[in-house]
């Protein structure tokens, strides 16, 4: 692919690279926006100025070989629904997991400190995006993408499933609450929990909870990025920073992929 101009720098992952598919973990560096938006704010829900965000946005595309109209992200409610496309909807579907295996269009998923989770079946050319914080996780949205490639023709023990950029153990403290009801659906997620400084709070494991889960469904290769949301500001966005430091909103960045023709 051609280099683009005003192109942004974006992560890749090696098990997606690896199959040939065009994909980016992108950062907050490489945009317009400014302040606590700075730079690549891919977020429309934000109360960042829009022209600006259109213009990360399409910068963001162009990375991807596709026009902006093709860029497709979603209203993410933290929700177990999953949608098919066979064209760039009109407006943001509310739902936080896309499927297509339609060459052209750019699936995207917007987080700061959920986790993006880019999904691709290469030989049978059907790929996915799921937002997964910590209810979409465990209310199924990760199954539900995953079915819903097996669905389209994917083979479940030929995905690849790749977690972004998401909020560590080290800088996710739970409260005392948090980890009985996870635990009880499921008793292996006792390993995703460590106790915290704070008596009765836990640091979860976000990340490696996605990973146990995508395993438990069959997925044939989960590769798990590492990386800190919380903990790099220079790079990442992140929800709980913004909140600790009282910041009136936060920026979003972008996780997309997309098949070639």
């Amino acid at each position: 692919m051609p280099d683009v101009v005003d192109a942004p720098p974006f992560l890749t992952a090696p098990a997606l690279s690896s199959a040939g598919i065009r994909h980016g973990f992108f950062t907050r560096q490489g945009g317009v926006s400014s302040g606590i938006y700075a730079s690549l704010n891919a977020g429309r829900g934000s109360a960042d100025r829009p022209d600006d965000v259109a213009e990360n946005r399409a910068r963001i595309a162009g990375a991807m070989g596709v026009p902006a109209t093709a860029l497709v992200s979603m209203n993410q409610i933290h929700s177990a629904d999953v949608l098919t496309l066979d064209a760039p909807p009109d407006g943001r579907p509310k739902v936080d997991g896309l499927v297509t295996t339609r060459p052209g269009i750019a699936l995207g998923v917007l987080h700061a400190d959920c986790a993006p989770v880019l999904f691709a079946d290469a030989g049978n050319r059907v790929i996915g995006g799921a937002h997964a914080g910590w209810r979409g996780a465990t209310g199924g949205i990760l199954e539900a993408t995953v079915d819903e490639m097996v669905a389209q023709g994917a083979r479940r023990s030929a995905i690849v499933a790749v977690v972004g950029p998401t909020i560590g153990a080290p800088s996710y403290e739970v409260g005392p609450d948090f980890p009985a009801p996870v635990i009880d659906a499921n008793p292996e997620a006792a390993r995703c929990f460590a106790p915290s400084a704070r008596p009765g709070h836990h640091m979860f494991d976000l990340p490696g909870y996605i990973v146990m889960r995508l395993s438990a469904a069959g997925v044939g290769t989960v590769e798990n990025l590492g990386l800190d949301t919380y903990a790099d500001p220079d790079r990442f966005f992140s929800y709980r920073r913004t909140t600790h430091r009282g910041e009136a909103d936060y920026g979003r960045m972008l996780a997309a992929i997309a098949l070639e023709a």
